[in-house]
């Protein structure tokens, strides 16, 4: 825990709005050159995460704002011969749709300035289920598996619909793998973390 992070016990006293504004605000003070290196770093991460799991879909996200990661995630499992849905934000707060990635080309600017969506064919909610692997973007992930999101609970209602064996993997920084995180009954829980420095692990 570096010199400028708050003291654990403070921590567990945190709501999730408390952590949210924490974890926002780190991730705008980090440089654009350790944003690259971390996401350089994830991007090796998660095509060796897939490869190890020997699946032949997997489901990712394409990094938004100050979010872990590039395009090079999405590209780098594409070009490891997988089949990769990304999510689609329903106009609804329901359950995410997913497309097929087909390459930079296929993707639109979406509901969000800033957020890029695949511009294919939507499928279902229950899509997901098809994916052995799960890349989750997340603020923070707990030694539990307790992730915390941006708070409209699209993931949430998502990740019940997966296959039971499948891997759900929170994609965080270093610093954002905590002890502890405040949950909530209907939170679905994480099976794995990643984080640039330390790569996978097992929950």
């Amino acid at each position: 825990m570096s010199g400028n992070e708050p003291a654990r016990g403070a921590q567990r006293a945190w709501g999730k709005d408390d952590w949210r504004a924490h974890v926002l605000s780190a991730r705008k003070a980090l440089s654009a050159e350790e944003h690259q290196r971390e996401a350089e770093q994830l991007a090796t991460a998660v095509v060796d995460v897939a490869a190890g799991h020997g699946t032949g879909t997997v489901a990712c996200y394409v990094p938004f704002d100050t979010e872990p990661g590039s395009l090079d995630l999405v590209d780098g499992l594409r070009d490891l011969g997988v089949r990769v849905l990304l999510p689609v934000v329903p106009k609804k707060r329901a359950p995410l749709l997913w497309t097929v990635y087909e390459g930079h080309d296929s993707l639109a600017e979406g509901p969000l300035p800033g957020l890029l969506e695949p511009a294919g064919d939507r499928l279902p909610p229950e899509t997901i289920a098809e994916a052995g692997v799960i890349f989750v973007p997340a603020l923070a992930v707990d030694s539990r598996g307790v992730r915390l999101g941006r708070g409209a609970g699209y993931y949430d209602r998502s990740l019940p619909l997966v296959d039971p064996d499948a891997d759900l993997v929170g994609v965080v920084r270093d610093d954002e793998f905590v002890p502890y995180l405040p949950d909530e009954p209907h939170d679905a829980r994480l099976t794995s973390v990643l984080t640039p420095r330390a790569g996978y692990r097992r929950l």
